[in-house]
């Protein structure tokens, strides 16, 4: 499944190309996450490695995840619903 996550995260990605001649992408709904790379495809890489550091420290820290078409990686209370993080 989270290899799923990841893939359906990837799809929303955005990317533009900066005055400089740079690839920045970024995934709207995952604060705090992007990638900045001389390529396009070396910035998708660098975007996906990130997302996937950002999602262990996220666990880690029990911090809410984004919920991405319907996955939801988020801890569940014994009741099945999602389990707010303060």
């Amino acid at each position: 499944m989270l290899l799923e996550y990841v893939h359906a995260a990837m799809s929303q990605a955005k990317y533009k190309m900066l005055e400089d001649g740079t690839f920045y992408g970024e995934i709207p709904g995952f604060p705090g996450l992007w990638a900045n790379e001389h390529n396009l495809e070396t910035c998708r890489e660098e975007l996906q490695s990130a997302l996937e550091d950002w999602l262990v420290i996220s666990l880690r820290q029990n911090q809410p995840l984004p919920v991405v078409n319907g996955l939801d990686l988020n801890p569940k209370t014994h009741t099945g619903k999602t389990e707010k993080v303060a």
